[in-house]
């Protein structure tokens, strides 16, 4: 089976778990969940469902059994969907990429407050770094200066040409 096909049943089945478990599923201990991704064997037999549950450990692991339960109930909306021989037996996991990018920004926070304590500048003074203005070396020019070479349209250094001196 090409695996063109298999990415778009999977896409399917992931379409139709996640939208049966926002409107349908009707499970108390199903909820604050996010249908991340799902991966199918090449005979479509199994689908392995990756989901993230908001919440703690407990709350994460009661959403799971809830959807473990409910896997008849989701499968026969996927046989409605899928034109297969088979309906894929649903599992689920748990994916911690959610939870893993908020330790990963807590740590690189954690090493940016230690960096800056011992250089000893503050988040004020690198942001102020990139407020200093570049300084205009030039002459400053008086007002009518200004004036005429606005008016005439030409400016230092450039003259027109008109099609008389050609």
């Amino acid at each position: 089976m090409s695996t063109r096909r298999l990415l778009k049943a999977a896409e399917a089945i992931r379409e139709v778990v996640a939208s049966t478990i926002l409107t349908q599923l009707r499970d108390p201990r199903v909820k604050d969940v996010t249908v991340i991704g799902v991966q199918v064997t090449p005979d479509m037999r199994e689908a392995k469902v990756a989901v993230s549950v908001m919440g703690n450990e407990a709350q994460q692991q009661l959403a799971l059994r809830g959807l473990e339960n409910s896997a008849g109930f989701l499968q026969s909306k996927i046989a409605k969907r899928i034109e297969s021989r088979y309906t894929p037996k649903l599992s689920f996991t748990l994916d911690k990429g959610a939870h893993n990018a908020l330790v990963v920004g807590e740590l690189l926070a954690k090493i940016r407050q230690e960096q800056e304590g011992e250089t000893g500048s503050t988040e004020d003074d690198l942001e102020n770094q990139g407020d200093v203005e570049p300084q205009d070396d030039r002459e400053p020019q008086d007002e009518e200066e200004l004036q005429e070479d606005t008016m005439d349209g030409s400016t230092d250094g450039d003259h027109d040409v008109k099609s008389s001196d050609l």
